[in-house]
């Protein structure tokens, strides 16, 4: 059993898929461990993605994600990181696959409707990022 952390991003809250999108992650194996819907402040989006702080997108992605709510959920499955990032498709939802989540709702490699932790590690740190312990069930 592994977790991963998913990021339902203000883009694809705003178009009300949020339905949609969870129904991916279960009909697929994965089971929501937590889930909550959040305001991110400024100091919230720089800490969570200060691994691009030296990258050119980074203003615009902090300024993305405080732009309205965001769904911030606990995946578990077999392999869930993988089975994540599969179901999500390229970054570039021009490039992503058919039927997955950033093609069917994503409209830019910004506005990217979803983030997903890449690895396990990642996934460990940004799930404790969001989430005590005892809101993991």
């Amino acid at each position: 059993m592994e977790s991963t952390l998913s990021i339902i991003k203000p883009d694809a809250v705003a178009k009300n898929v949020i339905g949609k999108i969870v129904d991916r992650f279960e009909s697929n194996g994965l089971r929501i461990a937590a889930m909550k819907k959040m305001q991110l402040s400024v100091d919230d989006a720089k800490a969570f993605y200060i691994v691009h702080a030296s990258r050119p997108f980074y203003g615009e992605l902090v300024k993305f994600m405080i732009s309205g709510p965001v769904v911030v959920m606990v995946l578990e499955g077999e392999n869930a990181v993988a089975k994540n990032r599969e179901l999500m498709g390229a970054t570039n939802p021009k490039e992503a696959l058919k039927g997955t989540i950033r093609a069917d709702f994503a409209e830019s490699i910004d506005a990217n409707a979803v983030h997903g932790s890449d690895s396990a590690e990642n996934a460990k740190n940004e799930i404790e990022f969001f989430f005590s312990r005892r809101e993991i069930n």
